[in-house]
């Protein structure tokens, strides 16, 4: 059994102009000691996904249908004061903007503290201190310092570890990180992905990464599910999303991302895709991403493809690359 099973997961947002189905029929796994990536552009659904695996997505979102099997319970049946025992304690979350997810009238050492006292029985003092040693363990310098500052006396980079120390106080199964890395500067994000990969292995957690970089994946995941507007487009191992990636969406992002082990001399200018994300108030009919796509058909506009098996551990929703890669 997965640790984390999640099917037909739909989340949508109900406004005054009318329904935006940000997230419509996504399934994925995660297994015990692996990092999951979730990729895709702005307005996939990405994030929205992550936020319903712990029921916090924001009104006026909700929770359509679907099931998110969390250690082989049903998460979306728990009643808030049970879901409030599993966030923080079994499956936890680091935030994308590490300012505006700290409480800025507590400092942090009372806001961690608080989390740990909340799921654990521990005394003040033993809070503080497993708070302090965590808070080493991330790498900030002179710890006990630290749990009397408040959030606005730390860089970014040190909010993201604080945050960071948040997610892991309770030793959960499995973390959480959206765009853990989008707020902060080139040389503080390689040093947040080192950190992550090093705690993941010293805790032997199961990680889902939310990221638009591919670049981040590539050093960070296990295996790859690729978002566009609200649905899976592709999944498989990270190795088959690289080398062998079928779906046309996934396949413009690796060549609209630079790679250093290519050579750029005959294409000055990286690829784009043409167009933008469609309005998830009224989509486009059959495939989403058909009207960017340069191989859609007239078929793609009256069949909304779902996943289909193409090789073990990796499926692709597109009609002609599903059918082309099962007749091969």
């Amino acid at each position: 059994m997965s640790l984390l099973e999640v099917r037909d997961l739909r989340v949508h947002f109900h406004t005054r102009e009318g329904v935006v189905r940000a997230v419509d029929g996504v399934d994925f796994d995660v297994e015990r000691g692996e990092t999951l990536g979730i990729v895709g552009e702005s307005g996939s659904g990405k994030t929205v996904t992550s936020l319903a695996l712990l029921r916090l997505a924001p009104p006026p979102a909700r929770i359509e249908s679907g099931s998110v099997r969390f250690e082989g319970e049903e998460l979306l049946a728990l009643p808030p004061e049970a879901m409030q025992k599993v966030r923080g304690r079994r499956m936890a979350m680091v935030f994308q903007n590490p300012a505006s997810s700290l409480n800025p009238l507590y400092t942090i050492g009372a806001q961690l503290a608080e989390i740990l006292r909340a799921h654990e029985r521990v005394g003040r003092k033993a809070a503080e201190g497993r708070v302090a040693a965590l808070l080493g363990e991330v790498g900030l310098s002179d710890p006990a310092a630290r749990l009397r500052q408040y959030p606005h006396e730390l860089s970014g980079g040190m909010k993201q570890r604080v945050g960071i120390a948040r997610a892991l106080l309770c030793n959960p199964a499995l973390v959480l990180a959206d765009e853990p890395t989008t707020a902060l500067d080139v040389t503080i994000q390689a040093q947040i992905l080192d950190l992550l990969i090093s705690l993941r292995e010293r805790h032997r957690m199961s990680m889902i990464l939310v990221t638009h970089d591919m670049g981040v994946v590539a050093r960070m995941a296990d295996r790859i599910t690729v978002m566009y507007a609200g649905r899976v487009c592709e999944s498989g191992s990270a190795a088959t999303i690289f080398n062998a990636p079928l779906h046309p969406y996934t396949r413009a992002l690796l060549e609209s991302t630079p790679r250093v082990d290519q050579s750029y001399r005959r294409r000055r200018v990286l690829a784009t895709i043409p167009g933008r994300p469609p309005d998830l108030l009224d989509p486009p009919s059959g495939c989403r991403f058909r009207t960017r796509c340069p191989e859609a058909i007239a078929e793609c506009a009256r069949v909304l493809p779902e996943e289909t098996l193409v090789a073990p551990g990796h499926s692709v929703s597109c009609i002609r690359r599903g059918s082309e890669a099962i007749a091969a």
